[in-house]
């Protein structure tokens, strides 16, 4: 790249600063106080909308988050970012980009749009997010249960910094396309993932039901690359899965995918069906689980846990909410849970009371480590923000943010083994641990 001519372009060519004629300075100078105004009333009016119409709650990982708190109404900040300096220099960029920019079609709504995102963005918090009407839909039809797209749960990678599949929905395109867990989403439609955030990969994956979507996968330790069409189609996302496992089918085995609202009645359903064959064991998976819905994990826990509490939040100002089980429906045989490092937020929540409270093993690796809480502020003009209030903690009192809860029995999860004969050693692990526990 040729420094010196982008230099010269920027400067006009001559080595000295440019200047700006005085006509565009007039013209500046007029937009600037109409701007003024009109940024003052927009962005005092989107806090007030945030403080009065506080919306709902949601527990989730990069895409949605645990959610609940309160949004201070101190209007010093307010007025510290409304300043006449910050003003001018956004109507200053804006004029540059008008007069100057080598394309004249620039999208005005998209240019706000940046603005509202680049303002969360400056929290440095990446559960602290502005959502465009397009992207709250998104996020409400997902909490729903119901979507367009190809049936995989996408995460991102710790490690790598990419997408990867997390969970494959049976009967669903993906599951058809033969995707497996822990395939690496190297491209999507011959475009990089790489730099991307996990909704702009999502949004890139969905689409119009009956249309193709072209992944490029990265598969297995040797990272074998694997090209695929899926074809998109409605998918209702089945959030529990249940089989019988062991030689006299006597352990129940109940997956949840997320804590949607459908969940709460999928899990009873399938407990009801496990039950019915004398379970004498249950293992819980909550592998790759990225939350969901406050209220869906409560009630869960509620046909879990012990009286007592399944969590609390306190939010900066010390304050406390606590969210408890009656003990009503407390499980009589034992459990094993499985988790990994995918496992994050309301999936924690459960897994860390059923550890507080000695009701069963957990088996995997290190969760995630999610123990803030974000709250959805409706603006009222069919956007959202999303911002973290509090943080939360398990029923011993441990805050796991950034740290995660630590398995019982620790075991890596060999991809090379399931993609050969479909071996899930954590499961198989899992068996053994609740063999242990049904002999003692």
């Amino acid at each position: 790249m040729d420094t010196n001519n982008m230099n010269a372009g920027f400067q006009g060519g001559s080595g000295s600063p440019y200047v700006p004629d005085p006509a565009f300075l007039q013209q500046k100078e007029e937009k600037r106080k109409l701007r003024h105004r009109f940024l003052a009333g927009l962005l005092a009016g989107c806090f007030v909308a945030a403080f009065i119409f506080g919306g709902i709650y949601v527990f989730s990982m990069p895409a949605m988050g645990l959610s609940g708190g309160i949004l201070s109404s101190d209007q010093s900040a307010v007025g510290q970012l409304l300043n006449d300096t910050t003003l001018e220099k956004i109507q200053s960029l804006e004029d540059y980009i008008d007069t100057y920019y080598y394309k004249t079609d620039v999208d005005k709504l998209a240019e706000a749009d940046g603005i509202y995102k680049g303002l969360m963005d400056s929290l440095g918090d990446p559960y602290s997010v502005y959502y465009t009407q397009e992207e709250l839909d998104d996020l409400l039809s997902d909490t729903a249960g119901v979507y367009y797209g190809i049936g995989a749960y996408v995460s991102m990678d710790n490690d790598m910094n990419v997408p990867r599949v997390s969970g494959v929905i049976p009967g669903t395109p993906a599951e058809r396309a033969e995707l497996q867990i822990d395939d690496i989403i190297y491209q999507v439609d011959e475009e990089s993932t790489q730099g991307l955030e996990l909704s702009e990969v999502v949004s890139k994956i969905k689409g119009p039901e009956g249309t193709n979507v072209h992944l490029t996968l990265l598969r297995g330790d040797k990272r074998e690359e694997v090209e695929v069409d899926v074809e998109r189609s409605a998918v209702e996302v089945p959030t529990v899965n249940t089989e019988l496992m062991g030689e006299n089918e006597d352990i129940g085995y109940l997956q949840i995918t997320e804590f949607d609202d459908i969940t709460p009645d999928q899990f009873k359903e399938g407990m009801a069906e496990l039950r019915e064959n004398n379970i004498k064991g249950l293992i819980l998976d909550l592998r790759s689980n990225p939350g969901g819905s406050l209220q869906a994990v409560c009630e869960i826990a509620e046909q879990i846990l012990p009286k007592g509490l399944i969590v609390y939040t306190v939010d900066r100002d010390g304050n406390q909410d606590d969210y408890t089980s009656s003990g009503e429906h407390e499980i009589d045989i034992p459990i094993v849970v499985l988790v990994n490092q995918y496992s994050a937020s309301a999936s924690e929540i459960l897994a860390g009371a059923i550890k507080d409270y000695k009701l069963g093993k957990l088996v995997g690796v290190t969760t995630y480590g999610k123990g803030v809480v974000q709250r959805i502020f409706d603006l009222k003009d069919g956007t959202a923000i999303k911002l973290t209030v509090s943080n939360y903690f398990t029923p011993a009192g441990n805050n796991i943010h950034g740290i995660g809860i630590e398995p019982d029995v620790e075991i890596e999860y060999d991809a090379d083994a399931y993609s050969e004969d479909k071996t899930d050693n954590q499961k198989d692990k899992a068996m053994e641990v609740m063999k242990e526990l049904l002999d003692n």
